[in-house]
């Protein structure tokens, strides 16, 4: 069954943003481990996404977490080296130590420094994944008690662009992309399936310019124009927005109370 109607939540700006995520998923996590063990966590890319890495490390609460017992894994991750300054895990290796996060437990992508070409870095993450599936799942990953997903401008969430064909597949947990519209152009990213595998969605957006994409997602767009569109949680599925954007929304005739 789908989860209910998308709840959206207005922080003033995007640092303040980026700490009301953090808090939340604290306690987020907090909760699932009364019940739970281990807890999977998927994690993306962008300004916002990665700010939220050291603002979860900075939260008073975040030592209430086990986070022996956290995995965490990307949406989608760049083809570049492990080391990279353009790879998105790096904001969560930069806090790993710090949280008591092992790095093991953080779930990369292969780069070219250890497979010979994206298609390979796709089906070993994929393999990865499945290693972590409950038996008779229908998708091969492990059921993400929270996955964060950044939306672009253009409405991209992972490294699923509009009009391209990698949005458009309905099997399987990953897919290469090999010649991304933006840079750098060969990526790993989860397929649709796969960002519908969890409890909870959170999207994260900021900055008036992505006013339109969200709207149109909210709105119900047709996800190949729009791949933020039609993606939900199990349990519940939430937009974390800040003030600039959601006053472009509202100046738009969004409703926000959606």
């Amino acid at each position: 069954m789908p989860s209910a109607a998308p709840v959206v939540l207005v922080h003033p700006n995007l640092e303040l943003t980026a700490q009301g995520v953090a808090a939340r998923l604290v306690t987020r996590l907090v909760e699932a481990q009364s019940t739970a063990s281990p807890v999977h966590l998927g994690a993306t890319g962008g300004g916002l996404g990665t700010a939220v890495w050291p603002a979860v490390a900075a939260q008073p609460l975040a030592g209430a977490v086990d986070w022996t017992g956290v995995h965490v894994w990307f949406s989608d991750e760049r083809f570049v080296d492990a080391g990279d300054a353009e790879r998105n895990d790096a904001a969560v290796l930069a806090v790993a130590g710090a949280l008591g996060l092992p790095r093991a437990h953080v779930h990369r992508v292969p780069g070219p420094d250890g497979v010979p070409d994206v298609t390979a870095a796709a089906r070993a993450y994929a393999a990865e994944l499945a290693a972590w599936a409950a038996p008779g799942e229908a998708v091969a990953a492990p059921w993400f008690d929270v996955s964060l997903l950044g939306v672009g401008p253009d409405g991209h969430v992972a490294s699923l662009f509009p009009g391209r064909p990698e949005g458009r597949v309905t099997t399987g947990t990953t897919v290469a992309v090999r010649d991304s519209p933006k840079p750098p152009p060969q990526r790993v990213s989860f397929t649709r399936p796969a960002l519908g595998h969890c409890r909870e969605l959170w999207f994260l957006a900021a900055g008036a310019a992505k006013a339109e994409a969200v709207g149109r997602a909210l709105g119900g767009e047709d996800p190949g124009r729009i791949p933020a569109a039609g993606l939900r949680g199990a349990d519940r599925t939430l937009w974390f927005l800040d003030a600039d954007l959601a006053a472009a929304l509202s100046g738009g005739g969004a409703d926000l109370t959606e």
